[in-house]
Parts: structure tokens; sequence; C-alpha cells
């Protein structure tokens, strides 16, 4: 060459040194086992969910990340069941899952609650749907006022466990650990 160095030699077969290195070596041996893969992908095949709010009964309000709790109470105003939504599920989606193999004689439910599906499925079972008609249904419903009075009941009930700061706010990351700590409060309230 011109500066007065000289070019190097071609090295291994065709002057390619990486054909000669792959024979002696081998294939390399950082890959996984046949034995150790997955047969499917996805997560653990336990019983685990998959993380995220999504799963977590945590959804966007207008007031930002909230949970909201639909509950069944007694006749004493105590807790029966409940169930946790997300902030932005409507409330109607909780109440079948809360009506499952359950016999009442009455329903009282505000205008959340107000849908065919759930007066039907009431009159089915023979019992009152105490349910204020939606300002946005076409007709009205009759509904009987004095018994709706006593829906204070589930109001007052929400008002005793918000008193409890860890149920105000939700300071708990995940629903079973919220839902256990509706239920302590519950049975704490049951008991007064």
């Amino acid at each position: 060459m011109g500066d007065g160095l000289e070019a190097l030699p071609k090295m291994g077969r065709k002057g390619r040194i990486r054909a000669d290195l792959r024979s002696p070596v081998g294939r390399p041996r950082l890959r996984v086992r046949a034995h150790r893969r997955h047969h499917r992908q996805g997560p653990p095949a336990r019983r685990r969910r998959k993380g995220g709010t999504q799963n977590q009964a945590i959804g966007k309000s207008r007031g930002g990340l909230t949970t909201k709790i639909v509950a069944l109470v007694d006749a004493l105003g105590n807790l029966a069941r409940f169930v946790l939504l997300p902030g932005q599920r409507h409330d109607s989606i909780g109440v079948e899952p809360l009506l499952y193999g359950i016999a009442l004689e009455a329903l009282i439910g505000d205008k959340a609650f107000d849908s065919d599906w759930l007066r039907a499925d009431l009159n089915e079972r023979g019992a009152l749907a105490v349910i204020p008609p939606n300002g946005s249904r076409a007709g009205t419903i009759p509904y009987d006022k004095e018994m709706y009075k006593w829906r204070h009941l589930v109001e007052t009930f929400f008002q005793k466990i918000k008193e409890f700061r860890r149920i105000a706010t939700r300071y708990d990351k995940t629903d079973t650990s919220f839902r256990a700590a509706i239920y302590l409060v519950a049975s704490f309230l049951a008991l007064k």
C-alpha cells in the first residue's frame, strides 16, 4: 500500500474468519433447552390473574381512579352482599351477581337500576321492584313511594363505612384486600 502499511492477509476459507470459527466451536451454548420451554405462551397456568388496574376494580371516572361498591343490605341496614366495579362501569352491571340465589320480596333501588331486564327478572321471581323511573324513560312506571323511603338504609350503610378512612380512600392495591377490608368494617358495624 502507499502509506507503508501492509494489507492484512486473508484468513480462513474463502477469506472469511467466521466460517473457520464456527466449525470447531459449534452452536452457541446460551440457548433455552427444549425441556425448559413452555408449550404455550401466556401467563402462568396457576390461578393467578394478570396484573393491572383492569383486574383490580379500579377505573377512571370524573374524579380520577375510583371503585364502585354495589351493595345489598337487609331490612336492618346490615350488609348482605356487595360487588366491586371499576369507576366507569354502570351500577346495573353489578345487580345480577348480587341477586343470584337470593329470595326476596322487594328490591329498593335508585334510578340507576331502572332497566327493563331487571324489572322482568324481579317480576319472574315474584318480587316487587321499588325503583323510580329514570328521566330518560319514555313512560312513567308506578312505584311505592312509602316503601322507597326505606332506601335510606343503604345510604346510611355507605355513610357508616366511609367513616373508615381505609374504605373512603381505598388504600388497598388489590381488590381482594379491599374486599376483605369492607367485610371487616361491615362485620364491625353489625356488632355495634
